[in-house]
């Protein structure tokens, strides 16, 4: 097998094998064995060590750091160098282990899923703003929406010509006066809108003491109470395609936030109206409602099969994300 190996560079692997009466598959065989005699002798025309060093500091120079070997065999070219084909380059950078993405590319930082947790009203606000279709095509108003998790409660709102951050910090101010905010009392939700993450709403906040936290970017359950007050109010029968004017489309919002708050049984409130549960009403009512459920039991018992009844309970603690594994109650 020696023989065949030492003939092979100069008459080739068949000739070889002919001259010398040795069957191909058993040069093959033999060389799988050997792996000393399976080493491939260097073609004549592959690069020296000096040109192989060339080449690389040629593809590290400063000025190609960010380039692809082909861009940089192109301008190489271009200023009349040529070293070797960009296939060479490639496998030369790979020999090198540098055959990773050469260009800097943009790196999104890892944002955290936000657990909050709500066990009283006035704890955990959301705030989102939407778009009200004004009279002519691609005009529209803007609804800017601050709700209380715990009862639903809508604890302010505002109608605006346009999206600014100015104009959220008034609003997220007034309310925070208007529901005696203390320090470090509340925590405030958002998605990442340009005016959620302005820095004037961020200053604000921070001088109230008010925690602000995000929804990731493009991910709806993040802020699901703003999400779900907004198709609430726009499944409305008397929700207008298009609003005459921003004058219409406050006269709207007071009458839906009117009866949001003090008319509007709740699902997610055992039927309570978000007023009820914000201002604590809650438990004389629940209490009311199981006098009459009593009364009606006491009256007609064969009615009730399986046991007594109870009016809704209200939910102790209201999560956005529940953490997984957690065994507390969530709405």
């Amino acid at each position: 097998m020696a023989a065949v190996t030492e003939l092979r560079p100069v008459v080739g692997l068949r000739a070889a094998c002919e001259a010398l009466g040795v069957a191909r598959a058993a040069y093959y065989r033999g060389q799988r064995r050997s792996p000393a005699l399976a080493r491939r002798p260097t073609p004549t025309r592959a690069l020296s060590p000096a040109e192989r060093e060339a080449v690389l500091a040629r593809l590290h120079a400063e000025r190609f750091q960010d380039s692809s070997p082909a861009a940089v065999y192109a301008t190489l070219l271009d200023e009349g160098e040529y070293h070797c084909s960009i296939r060479t380059m490639y496998r030369l950078l790979q020999q090198h282990g540098q055959t990773r993405e050469r260009r800097d590319h943009l790196t999104h930082p890892t944002y955290q899923k936000p657990e909050l947790l709500a066990t009283a009203p006035n704890q955990l606000w959301s705030w989102d703003i939407t778009k009200l279709l004004g009279p002519a095509t691609w005009t529209y108003f803007y609804l800017y929406v601050i709700l209380d998790v715990f009862s639903r409660y809508v604890t302010g709102w505002m109608v605006a010509q346009r999206e600014s951050a100015e104009l959220a910090k008034r609003l997220i101010r007034d309310t925070c006066q208007k529901q005696h905010i203390q320090p470090g009392q509340l925590i405030i939700h958002a998605d990442r809108g340009s005016s959620m993450t302005s820095k004037p709403v961020a200053f604000l906040l921070a001088d109230l003491g008010v925690t602000k936290t995000h929804s990731r970017p493009h991910v709806s359950d993040d802020n699901p109470y703003s999400e779900s007050q907004f198709r609430t109010m726009k499944y409305r029968p008397e929700f207008p395609d298009r609003f005459g004017s921003i004058q219409d489309s406050r006269v709207f919002c007071q009458r839906f936030f009117r009866w949001y708050n003090d008319q509007h049984r709740h699902s997610g409130l055992a039927l309570l109206t978000p007023a009820a549960v914000h201002y604590h009403e809650a438990p004389s009512i629940l209490e009311h409602r199981q006098e009459v459920l009593d009364t009606a039991y006491l009256a007609h018992p064969e009615r009730f099969v399986r046991r007594p009844p109870k009016p809704s309970a209200l939910p102790e603690q209201v999560w956005i994300n529940k953490p997984t594994g957690s065994d507390n109650t969530s709405q």
